[in-house]
């Protein structure tokens, strides 16, 4: 639920969801436009052409013979009755939509109309169902506008009306008589249902072009935005790794737009930062370095031995197939190896005489004290191991942390063999320096126990 709630949230669905939703609000507009106008369009040609077929019907009718119709139920047996009921079944059977053909007149009553001329009551089913209206019968009109202006000039329904048997559509058109006046009205039903049917599928076809504008546009959001959140991604990616303290770490967006020309600010911003911190690490290597050089001239048994113990550390790290430039960073560390000691009284670094057991372990600290020291400015953990590490054994004894040989690295260990050669070749307050051949003899002879071999036998390659 919590994946579903990021992935909802997330830029990647919110530029998805606005292009599609843009898409979608296009699709929708044009598809209703092309809808509305193509249904408006296809009812205003149905429209004129019932409009043609009733202003022709009213030239074939005599408005003499409409007032000469008794009006009741016997109407239909009057001469003048059947004559215009024939004419209006000949212009029926003329137009295979017209469903219903009729002639109405005004009452003294405002909104109802009475029939004067229904042809179907002509026919005896039609009669015997009640499915006519004789001369005099009543019709609400008031429902009907379009029926009541007709006696003004001809004019159509402007909707399509349905009843048991099916939809359909009504025209009128007025009857007018020797003094030009509308003496009554002709109105005609014509069969509609090919129109609503057309309607229905023009609709269903509206329906399915939306639907598939809708998957198009879904597809089309998520390759757009895939191209859009891509290189964003990617960006975030850079920004970890310099989090993480990369700062060497390059964004490929192989793009001249606005992303673009920001991905080429962030790699000149990452090469900036990585060039400040190699400056500031320079400064404070240098800092720190004169705080040994310090250290060591209170000392003038162990002067410049911080210099030569990063001298043969680099030599062994080449010898034994390491980069030049981890070992020139081997190199920088081990002239550091030392630092902690920053915190150890004079006296004691410079005792004659055995050490006590307080003594011994404030000596035994200054690997972690060092680390403390280099840890908020050396972020690369493998060098301030060289700093924690230095006086680890290979057999697991050494100190401060009693580390096998795997759990220290190479590094370290590399500067334990340097750092043992140089102390005992060296001249120190509690004992006389030995020969280079002495030393190289006690370090062959720690090798498998105090120091590791592989780092012995390139020793004693560099050294020879």
């Amino acid at each position: 639920m919590k994946a579903r709630n990021n992935f909802f949230r997330s830029f990647y669905f919110k530029v998805a969801a606005s292009f599609v939703l843009s898409l979608l609000f296009v699709a929708v507009l044009g598809n209703f436009i092309l809808f509305r106008y193509s249904l408006k369009s296809q009812f205003n040609e149905f429209r004129d052409k019932l409009k043609v077929i009733v202003r022709t019907a009213v030239l074939f009718i005599d408005a003499d013979q409409l007032g000469s119709i008794p009006l009741g139920s016997e109407g239909i047996n009057a001469p003048s009755f059947r004559g215009i009921a024939v004419q209006l079944l000949r212009i029926k059977q003329a137009n295979p939509l017209v469903r219903n053909i009729y002639i109405m007149a005004k009452t003294d009553r405002p909104g109802i109309l009475q029939f004067l001329v229904d042809p179907d009551a002509l026919t005896s089913n039609n009669v015997k169902a009640n499915a006519t209206s004789f001369p005099g019968d009543k019709y609400d009109a008031s429902r009907f506008p379009e029926m009541l202006k007709s006696f003004s000039g001809p004019t159509v329904d402007t909707n399509l009306s349905s009843d048991d048997w099916g939809r359909f559509l009504s025209g009128y058109a007025p009857i007018l008589d020797k003094n030009n006046e509308p003496a009554a009205i002709l109105g005609i039903d014509i069969n509609a249902s090919d129109v609503y049917l057309a309607q229905k599928e023009l609709f269903l076809r509206g329906v399915f072009v939306l639907f598939m504008g809708f998957i198009f546009a879904l597809g089309l959001g998520a390759i757009f935005s895939i191209r859009i959140i891509t290189p964003i991604k990617k960006l975030i990616g850079g920004t970890k790794n310099i989090a993480k303290g990369n700062l060497e770490y390059q964004v490929e967006i192989p793009s001249s737009d606005e992303i673009g020309q920001l991905a080429e600010s962030f790699n000149k911003m990452s090469l900036s930062l990585k060039d400040a911190r190699e400056k500031l690490h320079d400064y404070f290597y240098r800092v720190v370095k004169s705080m040994v050089r310090s250290l060591e001239a209170k000392d003038s048994y162990t002067c410049g031995h911080s210099e030569r113990v990063g001298e043969y550390a680099y030599k062994i790290a080449i010898e034994m197939g390491i980069p030049m430039d981890k070992a020139q960073l081997l190199q920088r560390a081990a002239q550091l190896h030392d630092i902690g000691k920053l915190g150890i009284h004079e006296d004691i670094l410079n005792k004659k005489s055995g050490l006590s057991v307080k003594e011994s372990d404030l000596v035994r600290k200054h690997p972690v004290v060092g680390e403390e020291i280099l840890k908020p400015v050396f972020l690369d953990q493998e060098m301030l191991s060289v700093i924690r590490s230095h006086h680890e054994r290979y057999d697991g004894k050494g100190y401060p942390d009693n580390l096998k040989p795997e759990q220290t690295g190479i590094f370290p260990q590399i500067v334990s063999v340097a750092d043992a050669y140089d102390a005992m070749t060296s001249t120190r307050s509690y004992h006389t320096k030995m020969t280079k051949e002495e030393g190289v003899v006690k370090i062959k002879e720690g090798a498998g126990t105090q120091f590791n071999p592989e780092v012995v036998a390139a020793f004693c390659k560099i050294i020879t």
